[in-house]
């Protein structure tokens, strides 16, 4: 049986706030359920890491690709 997460679980393993679990969730892109409390799927945490990987989240109204010169990384070292 697929797990259940609390949004602090979520949030310890996206190592970000609570509130900001809650703001994914609320914008639709972390998928839960209420149960009173909302929950996530351990199997949606990880689908939702590898769609988003190698973008940027920071501004979850805005969420771009990563541009690797943009941080400082050079693509050839």
């Amino acid at each position: 049986m697929p797990e259940l997460l609390t949004m602090n679980e979520v949030a310890k393993e996206l190592k970000t706030s609570r509130e900001y679990a809650y703001k994914l969730v609320n914008k639709g892109l972390l998928p839960s359920l209420k149960l009173p409390r909302l929950k996530v799927r351990e199997e949606a945490l990880t689908e939702f890491k590898a769609k988003y990987e190698g973008y940027d989240l920071s501004d979850i109204e805005a969420i771009k690709e990563i541009e690797l010169d943009s941080i400082g990384v050079d693509e050839d070292a």
